[in-house]
């Protein structure tokens, strides 16, 4: 008489500091940081809370390294590229990131312990800045505004009640038809003008703004002290 075989046993992955920090990203991702706590992550590595501290120290490091594992996501600015090339590039990577985990928009830069990515990160956009020529305050002001604008524009982005065109005129519909036809034209001009047409996207807007931040630091740059 046959017998059933008997399954194979289910072989668990080990928990490790990298896996607990892999998934505690991808828990901040789907559901914010809020959603992140010491009990969601051991349910989501199937898990007591208490195993977790043999991995991480508490909440506050836990964060920190998931902060530094955004920015081990950023390309450092290329050191075969003139200054701007370089900054271009890594403002468009730091948007990325910031998008695919729009948790990290008001932590990147709050962290008391930053990890080896986060530093490196500062000290590459830093020597970037002072291999171009740029002075110390120079290199400073200049990093002060792009990220402001990075930052700026990446939680714009996020925060915005559309997406595609479409829902652009959803949106403005529901937001002018309260008041008194042509109250407000310019603001329909603009909707109806530009917003509307068809492949409108908002972040189509950041490259035009970083470069002028770009062409005018490069200006900046070349005047006396």
């Amino acid at each position: 008489m046959a017998t059933e075989a008997t399954p194979p046993p289910v072989r668990r992955v080990p928990l490790s500091r990298d896996r607990v920090l892999r998934t505690a990203m991808s828990v901040a991702d789907a559901g914010g940081l809020d959603m992140l706590t010491m009990r969601t992550l051991g349910q989501e590595l199937g898990v007591g809370p208490m195993a977790l501290y043999r991995h991480i120290a508490n909440k506050d490091d836990l964060v920190d390294a998931i902060i530094d594992l955004v920015f081990a996501e950023i390309g450092l600015p290329p050191t075969d590229a003139d200054w701007m090339t370089a900054m271009r590039e890594r403002a468009i990577s730091v948007r990325d990131a910031l998008l695919r985990h729009r948790w990290a928009v008001p932590l990147m830069e709050s962290r008391r312990h930053p990890g080896p990515a986060n530093l490196q990160h500062h000290d590459a956009v830093i020597g970037c800045l002072l291999g171009a020529g740029f002075d110390m305050a120079m290199a400073a002001h200049a990093y002060s505004v792009l990220d402001a604008y990075i930052y700026g524009f990446a939680l714009t982005k996020m925060t915005l009640p559309f997406e595609t065109g479409e829902e652009v005129a959803e949106v403005a519909q529901t937001m002018l038809q309260p008041f008194p036809l042509n109250a407000y034209p310019n603001l329909a001009a603009f909707i109806t003008e530009h917003a509307m047409k068809p492949g409108y996207d908002y972040g189509d807007e950041f490259a035009f703004g970083l470069d002028l931040i770009l062409d005018g630091l490069e200006e900046r740059a070349r005047q006396p002290a």
